[in-house]
């Protein structure tokens, strides 16, 4: 009898390749669902302490919102649309053109006075008559004839805000507070965010327990909330959002970039690397964003009608007329930009005005400021 040494053979589940593979791949797979499903706010491939803040700000209550959604993205909040390995450089370039910004908002004269509307009731042809402004010395007209009702304490908030202004507004409690993500992490020591809200709109915060009633000033994660007296105002809520939406650089006159961001919308990339990307590198004095639903601005005037946003149907329908007396042509895929509007001008209305940026340079503010109260 022969004795030999026993061969010890590899076990089936190893002997092939391919079943090795699909093996690995599928325990690294049940690990990344795993793990998004615990930590949804974390990214797995980010580690670095120069990437974008993943915690969240603010923690809501379940009840807060629950029926009040912000428009869909198919980004994921682990990317970003713009190189973020860029930041610091971003930074430091905003920086230093805030601190080397000779622009001053005591440039351009503005109309005072003590009115009961708050922009002065002037007619349009009236403030045409302003955009091709070259004195400075001539009084412009901008809205302010009455008295922002916000509390001594905000205003002084608001003037000492410098460099880059995010702001925001809900009235009449219409949609909810987000919370920006992707920010980095020096960000929030050189940008203010700034939200606009009416009564109605705090009590809700209130009744949600996201802020408490016993203090005098309001902040819920980045945002620091201004309570609005809407009754010194006007009616309608929706003209009262009108104010903050285009008068950013006449409420923060001290800020050099501004950022207007729709309340029913969320900002996925950090307010810096937008300005730098959108404004700055393109050399211009302002960056809007192209509706997410509609080409024409008709159309948002229809689907405004139709859904009840906006009150006053009839001065709808006269905002409508004011724009094609002066201009606005039906859109087709042959003009030369993304807008159902016959110049850059009417680009600027209140219906298609979603997302913007804005430089505080002289001529963007006596300009942008003029359409703007005129068209609201």
């Amino acid at each position: 009898m022969v004795m030999g040494k026993a061969k010890l053979s590899k076990p089936l589940i190893f002997q092939s390749k391919l079943l090795c593979i699909s093996l690995l791949y599928l325990i690294t797979t049940l690990f990344v669902a795993l793990y998004t499903s615990i930590y949804p706010t974390k990214c797995l491939f980010r580690s670095s302490p120069f990437d974008p803040i993943q915690t969240p700000f603010f923690s809501y209550p379940s009840s807060y919102g629950e029926h009040k959604y912000v428009i869909p993205t198919h980004r994921s909040s682990c990317s970003s649309p713009i190189y973020f390995s860029d930041y610091w450089m971003v930074l430091k370039e905003i920086l230093r053109l805030c601190q080397n910004s000779s622009v001053s908002s005591h440039a351009l004269r503005y109309m005072k006075g003590n009115r009961k509307n708050f922009g002065g009731n002037f007619s349009t042809q009236k403030r045409i008559s302003y955009f091709d402004l070259l004195n400075d010395s001539v009084e412009v007209p901008c809205g302010f004839f009455k008295r922002f009702p916000v509390s001594d304490s905000d205003r002084m908030a608001m003037e000492s805000c410098h460099g880059v202004v995010v702001v925001s507004a809900i009235f009449n409690d219409h949609d909810k507070i987000r919370q920006p993500k992707s920010l980095g992490s020096k960000t929030l020591d050189n940008v203010c965010f700034f939200m606009f809200v009416d009564d109605i709109t705090l009590k809700g915060l209130d009744h949600h327990e996201v802020i408490s009633r016993n203090s005098h000033e309001y902040s819920v994660g980045v945002w620091r909330i201004i309570k609005v007296s809407s009754k010194d105002l006007y009616d309608n809520p929706a003209m009262n959002g009108v104010i903050p939406k285009y008068l950013v650089h006449r409420l923060f006159p001290n800020s050099k970039f501004s950022i207007w961001v729709d309340a029913k919308l969320q900002l996925m990339v950090d307010p810096l690397i937008l300005i730098h990307a959108l404004v700055v590198s393109e050399k211009v004095d302002m960056a809007i964003s192209k509706h997410p639903f509609f080409t024409h601005t008709m159309e948002e005037a229809l689907a405004t009608a139709r859904w009840k946003k906006w009150k006053d149907v009839d001065g709808l329908r006269n905002q409508m007329e004011t724009y094609c007396e002066n201009g606005l042509q039906p859109w087709t895929p042959k003009k030369p930009y993304p807008s159902g509007t016959k110049n850059k001008l009417h680009t600027l209305n209140i219906l298609s005005y979603f997302f913007s940026l804005l430089r505080h340079d002289q001529f963007c503010k006596c300009h942008y400021e003029k359409y703007h109260i005129n068209a609201s």
